[in-house]
């Protein structure tokens, strides 16, 4: 099973980097690129382990996806439940550790996937590990932008972070 992973370093605590992450509404859209639209599944309030999300990806992908971990402030995971036709399988973990200086976090996002159909998984999962590799990066990108926005790091502060 393909992994593709990023790694980045963000200027605030780990407690605050993992908030940033769980933001939603137009606080996420502000720094996340890679959703159009995204909400909680069976009337949860808030992420959770067992908890569900709707995703819509910018491009309309969409998938149904479920918490299988969630631990502030060191990691979150998922695996998603229904999605694009061409994933048999799809998960992943986001992680925050203080950096070795103390002056911020280390966010490592890393992601596993399968294709489907077998016969030709192994031609796309090559190109699937390009495309998602560029997608992770660029999304992990918006996060350390996210996490230097004084908007974002105010929302998340405040406990509004979905506004």
């Amino acid at each position: 099973m393909p992994v593709v992973s990023a790694e980045a370093f963000v200027p605030v605590d780990p407690a605050t980097a993992f908030a940033v992450s769980q933001t939603t509404g137009t606080v996420r859209r502000r720094w996340d690129g890679f959703i159009s639209e995204q909400y909680f599944l069976d009337g949860a309030q808030h992420a959770a382990k067992g908890v569900r999300t709707f995703t819509r990806q910018r491009f309309g992908l969409s998938m149904i996806s479920r918490y299988v971990s969630y631990a502030p402030p060191t990691n979150v995971g998922m695996v998603m439940e229904r999605g694009p036709w061409f994933f048999e399988k799809l998960g992943g973990g986001w992680r925050f550790a203080a950096s070795p200086d103390g002056t911020g976090t280390i966010a490592t996002w890393k992601y596993n996937f399968s294709c489907r159909p077998a016969w030709l998984a192994p031609l796309a999962e090559r190109i699937g590990g390009v495309v998602l590799g560029f997608e992770i990066r660029r999304r992990l990108a918006g996060f350390v932008t996210g996490c230097a926005d004084p908007e974002v790091i105010r929302s998340v502060r405040n406990g509004t972070p979905g506004s």
